[in-house]
């Protein structure tokens, strides 16, 4: 890029900066919300999250190392480690 392509003050006018999208719905994000655009979408993801509605990708769980008492068992397999 040749020093023709920004203004004097050393800008490039031609380029908008970036405006962040909230994940949600779209509407641009607010910093005291970041990344979201309000305390509602904020608490949706948060909702969808805790309801399991994300699910990172990876190989299913064993069942014989999760005991009732939940994530026990996965303690026990880093031990065998």
């Amino acid at each position: 890029m040749d020093r023709g392509d920004r203004a004097p003050d050393g800008s490039r006018p031609h380029i908008r900066p970036m405006t962040k999208r909230c994940p949600i719905c779209a509407a641009p994000a607010v910093r005291d919300h970041a990344p979201f655009c309000s305390r509602g979408c904020a608490s949706r993801d948060l909702l969808r999250w805790l309801e399991e509605g994300y699910r990172l990708p990876g190989a299913p769980a064993d069942p014989e190392m999760i005991d009732a008492a939940g994530a026990e068992g996965l303690d026990r397999r880093r031990d065998t480690d």
